[in-house]
């Protein structure tokens, strides 16, 4: 009985594993110029973070992708205070999609900052 729950709980541990680490496919923007509009951007991603329209009508929207990371700092006195305080914080990842007025994406970049 103790071999058969062991085996068991091996199995199910194993199985979570292996659709806990799958990853959803990079997206290639480089096939979707031409053709996708800022409303599949909206469906896909949600309403952007900063959006213009120019002067010519074309439209700059831009989406975070990624926060950035934080590393705290922590300061320790004597008397047995700690203090924590931002350290380090690297850059948030950012997408920025380009709308001529025709409506279909002309331009997309990565950014970080």
């Amino acid at each position: 009985m103790q071999r058969a729950v062991q085996l068991f709980l091996l199995t199910v541990l194993l199985v979570s594993l292996t659709t806990a680490c799958q990853t959803v496919p990079a997206v290639n923007w480089d096939a979707r110029l031409g053709n996708y509009t800022f409303d599949d951007a909206v469906r896909e991603l949600g309403p952007p973070d900063k959006s213009a329209t120019l002067s010519d009508g074309t439209r700059v929207a831009e989406w975070i992708v990624a926060r950035g990371w934080n590393t705290p700092s922590f300061t320790t006195f004597p008397d047995g205070r700690i203090i924590r305080t931002d350290g380090l914080r690297g850059p948030d990842s950012w997408l920025r999609l380009t709308f001529p007025p025709d409506g279909k994406l002309k331009e997309w970049r990565r950014m970080w900052r």
